[in-house]
Order: C-alpha cells, then structure tokens, then sequence
C-alpha cells in the first residue's frame, strides 16, 4: 500500500484529502506544519508528498526545497496561486506537479497516480500519449487505464517495443502464442479488433494500424484502418 505524506494546515481540507486518498487505498500520513512535514518525511519515507503552500511556519517552496535536497520522493504542491510566475518557480523549486485550489479530487488522484507511475515505471514503453509498463503489466492513455486481458498485453507490448515497425501476423503469433496459428485461424483478428476497441474506449483513436497484407502496427497521429 502507497504511502502519502500530506502537509496541510487547513484541517477541514487536509480531512477532505484525506478521506480521498484513503478511499483510493493509499495510507495517508497528516503534518500540520512544515517542519513537521520534514520530519515525517525524514521519518516514513512517504511515496508520494501533497504539499500546500501556504504553511504558518516554512513557505511550501522551502519545503520542497528541503525535500528535494535529500531524495527524489515525487511533490505534488497545492497552491491558491495561479500566475504563471509561480508555477515556474514551483517546479523550479522541486515541485514534480501542481494542483491549482480549489480543485477536484478526482483531478488530485489522478494527478497523483501519474506521479506514482513515474517513479515506478523506470521501464515504460511511450508511444505518443499511450503508455505501457512492462513490470506492473499496466497500459494507460494518458491518465486513464487501459484494462487489457493477458494476450492482448502481450499484443500491444509486442507492437510497443518498435513503434511503427509492422510486425508480419506470422511472427505475432510466434511470440504471442509460441506457434502458427493457421491460416483459418481468425484468434489474432478478435484479439486485434478487442485490442483496438479497448485503445479507442480510452480515447486512443489511430494508435493501432492495420496494414492491408503486411500486418499490424502502432504508430500515433494517423488515421486509424479497420482490420
């Protein structure tokens, strides 16, 4: 279970945070201060930091200061403040991301699982907006996931490791299922179309290609062709 450090002074919206982010199934650790968030941070080696930036005792930025100058623990800063100034200075300060109040927390959890994403996925396949991580067997478009059974991973990890390059339906199958299938066989055209209309549902149009006689590919920013 993730743990999130929240460094907040504001109780009523640290409470709300909170219940959101443990709903989520995160553990959530609460600092009221800035220097208490330090310590906590020194202390449980949080995964993640929810940082506001307006504290009473250390500005959020000395903070992310502080934190930075001692591991890469992901920051996501909360801050009333919306000049762009400031952002820069944010993310120049340590900042990983930023969450404009007031926000949804729909947003904030989103916003946070992309953060978490990064940190773990030091082997990520990206093609455009469309992410795959190998390890955690996970694809996301964007920040939405893109549930897939195993064999259609496999496809798309396949696919994903050349972007662009068209892979022949005899090797597919090769790789994916450890034989020929046959040429009667129509098991890689469903996995393809299932592949294809899970991407689209996410959003992910023209990602998976058909090349008429040669095979299938994934390449972003063209129209998408129909197996």
């Amino acid at each position: 279970m993730k743990r999130i450090l929240l460094i907040e002074d504001d109780a009523e919206v640290a409470r709300l945070v909170e219940l959101e982010l443990k709903e989520a199934g995160f553990t959530v650790e609460w600092a009221k201060s800035g220097m208490e968030g330090l310590v906590r941070h020194r202390e449980k080696k949080p995964d993640l930091v929810v940082l506001d930036l307006g504290l009473p005792d250390l500005d959020g930025a000395e903070v992310a200061r502080r934190i930075r100058a001692t591991d890469d623990t992901p920051i996501l800063v909360l801050t009333a403040q919306d000049a762009v100034e400031r952002k820069v200075g944010l993310l120049s300060d340590g900042a990983d991301d930023y969450l404009v109040k007031p926000f949804h927390p729909a947003e904030l959890l989103a916003r946070i699982q992309v953060q978490l994403r990064h940190k773990e996925g030091s082997e990520v396949l990206s093609v455009g907006k469309l992410e795959l991580y190998p390890k955690r067997r996970q694809v996301f478009f964007g920040e939405t996931e893109v549930r897939l059974s195993p064999k259609e991973f496999d496809l798309l990890h396949l696919l994903m490791s050349r972007p662009g390059r068209v892979f022949p339906r005899e090797e597919i199958e090769e790789k994916i299922w450890g034989k020929p299938l046959g040429r009667d066989s129509n098991v890689l055209h469903v996995h393809v179309a299932n592949l294809r209309a899970k991407l689209r549902e996410a959003g992910a149009y023209g990602y998976l290609r058909t090349v008429r006689g040669l095979g299938y590919a994934v390449r972003p920013g063209r129209g998408e062709e129909e197996t």
